[in-house]
């Protein structure tokens, strides 16, 4: 069956107030614009976000924080959007900082279906502090809980009727993870083909991690974000 949605707001029906969600993008770049875009205009509130940053200012999340209905960011590089910061000595938003790999190794652990692993990065620095610690073949590590969110919200750059995904260059970033870590998917894509038309080489995310579609209608250009 087609997965095409037909507007926003059944694309973002599954998002609710209180959900934790993933959000793909590295700042704006490969980040679902549309999406968000709309998740501004939805009555929803304190939401956990799971996206490498918080957009920039004014932008992409940007927007969704400074309306207030973040109540947790987690993520890797929050100092892109200086509201952020503002943000948190205020005690508006809580915070959790994972380096980068950590974060998207989170993300595939959820989509394995682990409950967490074991990793050497952030060992004898404030970001292990509470975290387990163990030993192994002499060598410290720190117990890292996998991520799994109720709705992943990502960008792609082709899909099809089915919804396997294709991605463009470094808009690949985190969206294929976290189309496996949440329980309901939604992509924006640039463009939708019939089932069949993908190379089966060059899809990295298969239909059954899909839930639904929608052409995109914000994009990012060297001149900023259009609408398209």
């Amino acid at each position: 069956m087609s997965k095409i949605l037909n507007n926003l707001n059944e694309a973002l029906s599954a998002v609710k107030t209180g959900d934790t969600v993933l959000v793909g993008g590295f700042g704006l770049v490969g980040a679902p614009l549309t999406l968000i875009d709309g998740l501004t205009e939805k009555d929803v509130k304190d939401l956990t976000i799971v996206s490498n940053n918080l957009g920039e200012s004014g932008k992409g999340l940007g927007i969704l924080l400074n309306q207030n209905k973040i109540k947790k960011g987690i993520g890797s590089y929050f100092t892109s959007n200086r509201d952020v910061g503002d943000k948190y000595q205020k005690g508006e938003i809580e915070l959790e900082l994972l380096p980068q790999g950590t974060l998207a190794e989170s993300m595939r652990a959820g989509g394995a279906g682990l409950g967490g692993y074991y990793t050497t990065t952030g060992v004898g620095t404030d970001l292990a502090k509470g975290k387990e610690e163990r030993e192994i073949d002499g060598v410290k590590y720190i117990f890292e809980k996998a991520i799994r969110a109720d709705v992943a919200l990502i960008r792609a750059y082709k899909a099809d009727t089915l919804g396997n995904l294709v991605y463009y260059k470094t808009a690949r970033n985190f969206n294929p993870l976290m189309a496996m870590a949440a329980k309901t998917v939604i992509v924006e894509v640039d463009e939708i083909v019939e089932a069949g038309e993908l190379d089966p080489e060059a899809i990295v995310t298969p239909f059954i991690y899909v839930d639904g579609i929608i052409k995109a209608q914000q994009v990012l250009t060297k001149k900023g974000v259009v609408n398209v």
